[in-house]
């Protein structure tokens, strides 16, 4: 008798718990992962643990937002670490497609008559054009992470297992953007050359495989640029220069220490901005472009050689233009050959001189010394 009712308290515990399972299990489905144990003894006791897991830890129906995230991550990553290409004319509204942009180009100006005498006055009809450029696609190599449930949705796990490809994508496509600005494949681009100053100093070669030496950074050099712009009727708003860092560093030795107070006083930490002289706003990048010894801008990428120049990037902001298009972020969960999921990235962004005259934007290239 008393076995019979120990087993009948089994039965209805056993009962009790799996309907509780049944019902834990559904609210699971929408909340996270739920494991059950039971032990039965020989009383006749039940006994059962719920135990609940990390409700943040994504399962696949959450890839939808994983994506999101880490495309708007690879977005917020560009304008943080290439903050001087929003000191461009910004074309991404004007992108067809997702591919293109067309820029319009106004036909000759009207001349002026003083005190007109003939009448009826001729009219000259204006012809327009367009300038159009096409937005290059820019991909990642895939990346595998393994058992990619363990990782948690926050910003700083992305950062820390997609931050080194989203940071050479970025990277990349700012070194490719800059050269389209300095693109000499369609016309020249403006080109002053670094003196030393007063006394011609000389600094050693900086770029990879560059020998011998090179004339510093002298900031009357970047008056030198004021005079040009000028000179070309550039709009004193709004015109800047982007200094590898050593010619930066040149550049501000050779200032005064009253030179070098008014200069750091527009220090602008949030805007990238290291101080202003003669009109223009100062910022810095490790590398800016590479001139080969003949002086032409050399294309990305391409092999360093002994009579290099290190190029700095001068330009009025209306004088250059920058589209950004599609970016998108690719996930391929539970590959079972890679034992885990594989992600990649594209981004398409364009950019180009939007002047058919070419001035307002030019090339600072150290001098060489005979």
């Amino acid at each position: 008798m008393k076995n019979s009712k120990q087993f009948l308290v089994a039965t209805i515990g056993l009962i009790l718990f799996a309907s509780l399972g049944v019902n834990a299990f559904a609210m699971a489905a929408h909340t996270s992962a739920l494991t059950a144990t039971v032990v039965v003894g020989g009383a006749g006791l039940v006994f059962y643990k719920l135990s609940t897991l990390q409700s943040n830890k994504p399962f696949a129906h959450t890839a939808g937002v994983q994506v999101e995230i880490w495309a708007q991550y690879i977005i917020e990553r560009f304008w943080r670490d290439n903050g001087f290409m929003k000191r461009a004319f910004s074309d991404d509204d004007k992108v067809l497609a997702g591919k293109v942009v067309h820029i319009p180009q106004p036909g000759a100006k009207p001349s002026v008559t003083k005190n007109r005498g003939v009448f009826p006055a001729t009219a000259v009809r204006r012809t327009d054009t367009d300038i159009v450029y096409v937005l290059d696609e820019y991909t990642t190599d895939p990346t595998h992470i393994p058992d990619a449930d363990k990782y948690e949705l926050s910003y700083d796990k992305i950062d820390s297992v997609y931050g080194d490809h989203a940071g050479e994508l970025v990277e990349f496509v700012a070194d490719d953007i800059i050269l389209k600005w300095l693109d000499e494949s369609v016309s020249n681009v403006t080109k002053l050359y670094t003196t030393g100053g007063t006394n011609a100093t000389q600094v050693a070669a900086s770029t990879d495989s560059a020998t011998g030496n090179r004339y510093a950074v002298h900031h009357l050099d970047l008056k030198a640029w004021q005079l040009q712009f000028n000179k070309n009727n550039i709009p004193k708003a709004n015109r800047q220069v982007l200094f590898e860092s050593n010619m930066l560093d040149q550049f501000t030795s050779s200032l005064a220490d009253s030179q070098y107070r008014d200069f750091s006083q527009y220090y602008n930490a949030e805007e990238g901005i290291i101080g202003r002289m003669y009109g223009f706003d100062i910022l810095d990048r490790s590398n800016v472009a590479v001139a080969n010894a003949a002086h032409a801008i050399k294309a990305l990428g391409a092999a360093g050689a002994a009579g290099d120049c290190a190029v700095s990037l001068v330009w009025q902001k209306d004088a250059v233009a920058r589209a950004l298009g599609d970016v998108k972020f690719f996930e391929n969960p539970d590959r079972a050959e890679y034992y885990g999921d594989i992600y990649s990235a594209l981004l398409r962004m364009g950019g180009r001189r939007r002047r058919a005259d070419n001035l307002g934007v030019g090339a600072m290239i150290q001098g060489t010394p005979a």
